[in-house]
């Protein structure tokens, strides 16, 4: 992989050096410039397709109206699963949507969003913005034409809707699931019929019987795409997503065209949501997780079997990945370090004071 997009962690970092709005002499020295950004999101999503908007209207702001973003829901210019061709292909500047749909067209690519039984939100943080990991996506992504910058990020997963109880490892068989990711592979594997279906089509997929199970996001999500009158069983953790990061993608000669002072705006934009997206989820999903389970929703943890050959399965898969391809490889090791020390160290602080304080909660 070479580097032709000069994209340290001072330029992908939380702050920047124009954290600010421009002055106004300054913006009328600047260019107009209109772009366009398709999204992975339906508007009723509020968070997700609202995150995508207020990096627009972020930008907005701080260039006194001189840069403007419109933001697209999913069909409007092309599929939820399409954000990357349209971007590389220049259809539209921007987008926003979850590198881990891409695995396709490059599996490592996962790594920009989540990895079964990887990092959470904020060790995945520490990895893009100071780990390495953000260069080493963005070196994926030179070679299709695009800059990347993570814009946002749920947390741990829930593991999805059910429309029958699931124990053992015999229940997974033959079971037809809505899963994207590294977690499709895994499942499979375990005897799972994947299905990769965009969040507009998997509410109808459940309720019909085209499929049996749906992993979608979290409480707030899942209830308002209306998942709890689909399925009576809700499982937990989501392994596969324990801190799912979106992006903002760029196509790279748009974003070299624009001005310094534009791409600069652009970056806080995108920080800004990266870290407010998972505050606003933590904030809503608990008061949605008790309104469900009053309404009769089953909240059932997986079973340490199921959990222990999920991870075990993972663990093969991502060797066998590495094996067979060196960009992957050469991510993977560099992620796994990065993730044995964060690790440790969070064994010390983050684990030691939430095993207490969660013996306090009735």
């Amino acid at each position: 992989m070479k580097r032709r997009y000069l994209l340290g962690s001072a330029a992908i970092g939380a702050t920047s050096i124009l954290a600010f709005p421009i002055s106004s002499s300054q913006a009328n020295s600047l260019p107009t410039i209109r772009w366009r950004m398709t999204t992975s999101w339906p508007k009723s999503l509020d968070i997700l397709f609202g995150g995508a908007k207020k990096i627009c209207d972020r930008v907005s702001a701080m260039t006194d109206g001189r840069f403007t973003i419109t933001p697209y829901a999913a069909e409007e210019i092309t599929s939820g699963f399409g954000v990357l061709d349209a971007v590389k292909e220049n259809t539209v500047e921007c987008g926003h949507t979850a590198s881990y749909y891409y695995f396709d067209q490059h599996p490592a690519l996962a790594f920009g969003t989540t990895i079964p039984f990887g990092m959470n939100a904020e060790q995945q943080n520490s990895w893009l913005y100071y780990g390495g990991g953000q260069e080493l996506i963005n070196e994926i992504y030179q070679d299709l034409g695009i800059v990347s910058f993570p814009a946002g990020n749920t947390g741990v997963q829930m593991g999805g809707w059910f429309r029958r109880k699931i124990s053992t490892l015999d229940d997974l068989q033959g079971l037809k699931m809505r899963i994207p990711g590294l977690g499709s592979e895994v499942m499979s594997r375990l005897g799972v019929e994947v299905q990769v279906l965009p969040v507009d089509q998997i509410v109808a997929a459940l309720l019909e019987g085209k499929i049996d199970a749906v992993e979608w996001n979290n409480p707030y999500d899942d209830e308002i795409i209306g998942l709890p009158k689909a399925a009576p069983y809700y499982y937990y953790p989501g392994w596969w997503e324990p801190g799912a990061t979106y992006e903002l993608q760029v196509n790279a000669q748009q974003w070299q065209e624009l001005p310094i002072e534009y791409q600069e705006i652009l970056k806080v934009a995108a920080s800004m949501v990266n870290n407010t997206m998972l505050a606003e989820y933590n904030a809503k999903n608990g008061k949605v997780l008790q309104r469900i389970r009053d309404r009769g929703t089953e909240l059932i943890p997986f079973s340490f079997e199921i959990i222990k050959a999920a991870q075990n399965t993972t663990l093969e898969v991502l060797e066998e990945y590495s094996n067979k391809d060196q960009t992957f490889r050469q991510v993977y090791r560099q992620w796994q370090k990065f993730r044995d020390q964060v690790y440790r160290w969070n064994q010390i602080n983050e684990l030691s004071f939430a095993n207490f304080t969660s013996k306090t909660i009735k």
